[in-house]
């Protein structure tokens, strides 16, 4: 029992009783039950992985690999772990909810098609879209997460005699295309030996497309990918390890975009040789941008329903706004999943996000679209969710879809979101939430409130496809920096491949409103069962040094 002191005024002090965490009772029946003499040896903490926490590859040597690390960090007789030693070991890193080390083990062999890809959004702006600043960091900082797939808007300099990157029509400041490309050389495998595909939007004129050209291939050499004719399948991510592809619409489309900006009120007649003059002008002139490009990018019609249609011997990459998504979902649902699954599919926040917020994922994710694009520079609970979604898979950038959207008749049974009930649950995730720790050490004792410890509560919450999505509130335990809650939790999942569970804790404060105090999210395909030890968040993504919780996780 520790007291700690507020002072509220110059003559009046505010006193606490904090109580240090304690073992519940479930942990001290699990300790009992798989110790003798009340010790733990290394063949009962074996047993234990093995039975409790089914870990079923679990051996005596890795048991004695966790005993000599804890033995680095606290005193316990050699015969085995004591009650206390074993709480320890219980929220340490040896015992996380996801698996560790991180591991890719979905089947890599498939078409890029047939996987959602990590995708930054503007990838180079480090705050709103607005007025910031242009820069490498954001980029570096992205990859270094995991993130496939970056993007680069591309316009001239001001001289008009090399390439700047930037928000068009705005006021950010731009970066030299040059340093872009040689911080995502440096840095693209930093977190993953997957393809980073380079998505340019090109704002330019046929001499600077030659000239970008001839940049990429300069920097990056052996590893950039160009295939020498156009894909019929898309290669594998396996086939692509270690490579750079870029992505963008052909000369041609360029063009025709272009003209038509220039144009607009000429005859059709005038435009098509207009386009033709100008694109026989460039062929001549640069064909090394045109076999730069490994994944062709279209522009989308004005139907949406005539630019899903698949045609035979080609596959491409479409993108659409939030809004034209959810507008093709409401109508031509099933076409969007068709054309997923052979051709790729970008969505992009809409314009009116200035502030670099991000919308719900699973519109996208839900009807297939690879590429579901991110503003990362961001701090909302949709990037979280993103983050969760891509933890899986050793958090290598690609994470395999699941089956029923690659057959267009399973997605009509399984994802009719508008019928949640219909669907059969396929199995119940019961959550125990035993206690957290970790904020004193992380942050300041008046962090939360300037006279008193928090008051931490805990939102849980499983979000995925309707008829998945379902919250749960702990109680509030007032003035603690330990709080122990006990309470269990069940959901029912039925699209268990597509659901995450997000984990949020606030302190309580009715006048300021409720302060944040950690977050994770969490896949649940990949959760581990057992009692875990989840560490916290910060509203960037970032993980805390010390703030974690103790939760048990369990199928039924």
């Amino acid at each position: 029992m520790l007291k700690q002191h507020f002072r509220v005024c110059f003559c009046f002090w505010r006193h606490f009783k904090q109580i240090s965490a304690e073992v519940s009772e479930d942990i001290e029946q699990v300790f009992k039950q798989y110790s003798e003499d009340g010790l733990m040896t290394v063949k009962n903490l074996c047993t234990f992985l093995i039975d409790s926490q089914k870990e079923i590859d679990a051996s005596e040597e890795f048991a004695q690999e966790i005993f000599d690390s804890l033995r680095l960090l606290h005193l316990f007789p050699r015969r085995g772990l004591h009650i206390e030693v074993f709480f320890r070991y219980l929220l340490g890193d040896h015992n996380l909810p996801l698996p560790s080390p991180p591991k890719v083990y979905h089947d890599m062999k498939a078409p890029l098609s047939h996987y959602f890809m990590y995708t930054g959004h503007n990838s180079y702006i480090t705050g709103n879209q607005v007025y910031s600043k242009c820069s490498t960091s954001p980029i570096i900082e992205a990859l270094k997460k995991g993130v496939r797939v970056i993007e680069l808007d591309l316009w001239p300099n001001s001289r008009k005699n090399g390439v700047d990157v930037l928000h068009g029509g705005t006021m950010t400041t731009p970066v030299e295309l040059s340093k872009c490309l040689v911080a995502i050389k440096d840095n693209a495998f930093s977190a993953s030996v997957y393809p980073v595909i380079i998505t340019f939007e090109d704002h330019l004129p046929k001499h600077l497309q030659a000239k970008v050209a001839q940049m990429v291939k300069n920097i990056f050499g052996d590893i950039l990918y160009q295939p020498n004719t156009d894909f019929q399948e898309f290669p594998s991510p396996e086939e692509l390890k270690k490579k750079v592809m870029i992505s963008t619409k052909p000369p041609k489309e360029y063009l025709e975009s272009q003209s038509a900006n220039r144009v607009q009120n000429l005859r059709k007649d005038q435009l098509n040789d207009q386009i033709e003059e100008e694109e026989e002008d460039l062929q001549n002139a640069s064909p090394e941008y045109k076999r730069l490009i490994a994944i062709h990018a279209e522009k989308v019609g004005s139907n949406i329903q005539e630019s899903l249609s698949l045609e035979q011997g080609k596959v491409r990459r479409l993108s659409l706004s939030e809004q034209e998504l959810k507008n093709a979902a409401n109508y031509c649902g099933n076409l969007l999943v068709r054309f997923t699954q052979q051709n790729l599919l970008r969505v992009y926040p809409k314009g009116l996000r200035l502030g670099s917020s991000n919308y719900n994922p699973y519109v996208g994710w839900t009807h297939g679209a690879q590429m579901v694009a991110f503003n990362m520079q961001g701090d909302d609970k949709y990037l979280w969710i993103m983050q969760g979604m891509f933890r899986a898979n050793g958090g290598c950038g690609y994470v395999k879809k699941p089956e029923f959207l690659m057959n267009v008749d399973q997605y009509g049974q399984f994802c009719d979101l508008s019928g949640a009930e219909q669907l059969e649950v396929q199995k119940t995730l019961k959550v125990k939430l035993y206690m957290g720790e970790g904020w004193l050490r992380e942050f300041h004792l008046t962090h939360f409130d300037w006279c008193s410890p928090p008051d931490l509560y805990t939102v849980i919450k499983i979000v995925g496809v309707p008829s998945d999505i379902s919250k749960k509130k702990t109680k509030t335990i007032d003035d603690q920096w330990e709080p122990m809650w006990n309470e269990e939790f069940e959901f029912e999942l039925r699209v268990p491949e597509l659901a995450l569970l997000l984990i949020v804790v606030k302190d309580y404060d009715s006048y300021k409103g409720h302060e944040f105090a950690g977050q994770t999210c969490l896949p649940i395909s990949e959760l581990r069962p057992g009692i875990r030890s989840v560490p916290l968040h910060n509203r960037r993504g970032n993980r805390y040094k010390h703030v974690k919780l103790l939760m048990r996780f369990q199928f039924v």
